[in-house]
């Protein structure tokens, strides 16, 4: 993972306090994690370090856009999306990240390497159903779509058929009944 030098914090030499870094993450971020759901990704991250003397406690809030297929035309659109995260770094004998909200550093680390909470941040942050704004308005005029509408309507008439099949059924008159009843009695 050469590709994340960047997001490297030596956080040994920094201060007790606060301290700010932004990132602006494109495809070529995610590429380092082999990950290829976007087409383009212009998303601004920025993380507030806080330092003290026995732990640390980073968040990360990022805001951008991913253009991505539309799930029901596969029309690709700019999709809005934000989020935040925190994150608790304490230090201890071994490594661990088996939680989520908290990461324990072994003693003598003096670099914490956040790509990855970076890379989960946004990927979790996009809906699992993405559906274009033109969808959702009305003024997206695609093929798609029109097969979509056709198969729907499709649908409803053969809906609208059985109502009419079961309708008449109900409506016969219930002498006939009586006459079936005679058939069935023999």
């Amino acid at each position: 993972m050469n590709k994340t030098k960047q997001y490297l914090i030596p956080f040994v030499g920094l201060k007790l306090g606060k301290h700010h870094f932004e990132y602006q993450i494109s495809n070529s971020f995610f590429e380092a994690f082999d990950y290829d759901e976007f087409q383009n990704s212009d998303i601004k991250v920025n993380l507030a370090l806080e330092k003290k003397s026995t732990m640390m406690e980073l968040i990360f809030k990022h805001e951008g856009t991913v253009n991505v297929p539309c799930d029901l035309t596969s029309e690709d659109f700019d999709l809005p999306i934000e989020g935040e995260m925190k994150l608790i770094v304490r230090f201890g004998d071994a490594y661990n990240n088996d939680n989520e909200d908290l990461l324990v550093l072994p003693f003598g680390e003096f670099e914490i390497d956040v790509a990855q909470y970076i890379y989960e941040m946004i990927a979790l942050s996009v809906p699992l159903r993405r559906v274009h704004p033109g969808v959702q308005d009305g003024s997206l005029k695609t093929e798609a779509l029109e097969r979509l509408k056709e198969l729907v309507l499709e649908k409803v008439d053969d809906q609208d058929k059985e109502d009419k099949i079961q309708d008449k059924e109900e409506n016969i008159d219930p002498r006939w009944d009586k006459l079936k009843q005679l058939l069935t009695d023999k």
